[in-house]
């Protein structure tokens, strides 16, 4: 998954899963990176389909739906708490006030009400604060044409969409990011400093280099995690526990399989 063509999607992109690149005139998944050609006509059982319908049946029948896929991202993205969370689900699947009240042992109709009334109250904030964001990157890339001496050293990375927690640590620019990948790789991509750093962002953008190594869809058994992480450090167990742990990759609780998150 390419996080920053996920962040860069439109609403309407995000709603549907998919989005159209104008230049390579291909519709990407947001969610695995299948591609489908325009003016290519696609086979799906029976039926042939053009390229935008065969990227809406390959992400209504691979992945999960779009509304599940958000809320499973968690309060970090969402802004919703668990309760609030069961409650839109809820709501999305038709239930009414009332029988949402009796499912959720709620102590009045007026409580769900309320909650309706204030997951919508966020949305309207979301949608100010959407155009508060883009009105400041315009004006910010304007400030930065005007300058002959601009860099986009001062612009943040996009992170991975699965990561546990948001937080300063991740409050990490391209010219940060540029500085360490300078300092632990070579240009060939080999580990110039074998210690796994302790520093927070560091250790994520570290990781982020590491991650270009694993596919996603792909099992992997502990000792292949561990063959692949000592390809730069030593310590692969450390790595390894930071992966799972920043939300780089998953696992079975018996540790037997481990994937791309």
């Amino acid at each position: 998954m390419d996080g920053a063509m996920f962040w860069n999607s439109s609403i309407e992109d995000l709603k549907r899963g998919f989005k159209f690149d104008e230049q390579k005139g291909i519709y990407i998944c947001l969610l695995c990176g299948q591609s489908f050609e325009r003016g290519v006509v696609y086979p799906v059982a029976d039926t042939f389909y053009d390229a935008e319908k065969a990227i809406d049946g390959h992400v209504k029948a691979q992945h999960p739906p779009m509304f599940e896929f958000y809320l499973d991202m968690g309060r970090a993205y969402t802004g919703l708490s668990a309760g609030q969370e069961e409650l839109a689900r809820l709501f999305y699947q038709g239930h009414s006030d009332k029988e949402i009240a009796a499912m959720t042992g709620a102590n009045s109709v007026s409580t769900i009400r309320n909650q309706r009334f204030a997951i919508r109250e966020k949305y309207k904030q979301a949608k100010i604060l959407v155009a508060l964001t883009e009105l400041l990157e315009e004006q910010m890339e304007n400030q930065k044409q005007g300058r002959k001496t601009a860099s986009d050293g001062d612009k943040l990375i996009d992170f991975h969409l699965t990561a546990n927690a948001i937080d300063e640590r991740f409050a990490i620019t391209q010219a940060e990011k540029k500085e360490v990948l300078a300092r632990y790789f070579g240009p060939d991509g080999q580990v110039l400093i074998k210690r796994f750093p302790a520093r927070e962002k560091k250790k994520i953008i570290v990781m982020q280099k590491i991650m270009d190594d694993f596919e996603a869809g792909v099992d992997y058994s502990e000792k292949e995690v561990n063959e692949i992480i000592k390809r730069y450090f030593d310590d692969f167990e450390s790595v390894r526990r930071a992966l799972i742990q920043y939300g780089f990759m998953d696992r079975t609780k018996d540790g037997t399989r481990y994937w791309v998150k």
